[in-house]
């Protein structure tokens, strides 16, 4: 016995008439003008919304390209003026590049600056309001280096506290400082604990551990 679909294969689609055809015809017509209706009434009760939304994709567009293209020609104009003022050794042009500019651009032209005309009101305002934490550290560093006969030992432990982390790239440095400055004052027992944290820690780098075994 032929099964069903066996059956369906032998079933010829009926041909639809003319008369079919045209009501089809007729019906797609009718449907294309009732959508293009509804297209012209959303269209024209939105059309202000509509206006406003591709008005405001253009402009954030342009403001977009307008933002990047001035931020670049800012970047090349700073690089310039830097590159100038280094050449130049300018340290009013490299501190007044640090107050124009922002970020790790303006601390280092603010340290260049003090390393020409030696001014330690840079290194303290540095040490103090700089944008990144190494700038910050490095400031100290060198403010210790320069102010440390006139700070006592424990001055000197809390001012560099900051340093004392994994975070700062000057760890080791501040702690053989700290140590250094118990040493100096005659005492050998704060000095070694500083010492034996630099001596004791694998990543220490081998310099400082050299230092640090020798004053030991």
């Amino acid at each position: 016995m032929a099964t069903i679909l066996e059956r369906n294969k032998n079933v010829k689609a009926p041909k639809k008439t003319r008369a079919e055809h045209a009501e089809d015809a007729l019906y797609r017509e009718v449907w294309e003008e009732v959508n293009n209706e509804k297209t012209m009434r959303f269209i024209k009760k939105y059309s202000r919304t509509i206006i406003a939304v591709v008005l405001g994709i253009m402009i954030v567009a342009t403001v977009f390209q307008i933002g990047i293209r001035a931020y670049r020609a800012n970047k090349m104009a700073t690089a310039v003026v830097y590159e100038e003022a280094l050449a130049s050794m300018d340290a009013n042009a490299l501190a007044g590049l640090a107050e124009n500019t922002s970020g790790a651009t303006s601390d280092l032209a603010l340290f260049q600056s003090y390393l020409l005309d030696k001014n330690i009101a840079k290194l303290e305002k540095l040490a103090s309001d700089g944008n990144t934490p190494d700038f910050r550290d490095l400031a100290k560093l060198h403010i210790v280096s320069i102010r440390g006969d006139e700070m006592t030992a424990v001055d000197v432990e809390k001012y560099l506290s900051d340093l004392n982390s994994e975070s700062s790239p000057f760890m080791y440095n501040a702690r053989l400082i700290i140590a250094q400055k118990y040493l100096s004052v005659g005492d050998a027992k704060n000095a070694n604990k500083w010492l034996d944290k630099i001596i004791n820690d694998k990543n220490a780098p081998a310099s400082i551990v050299g230092t640090a075994q020798t004053l030991r």
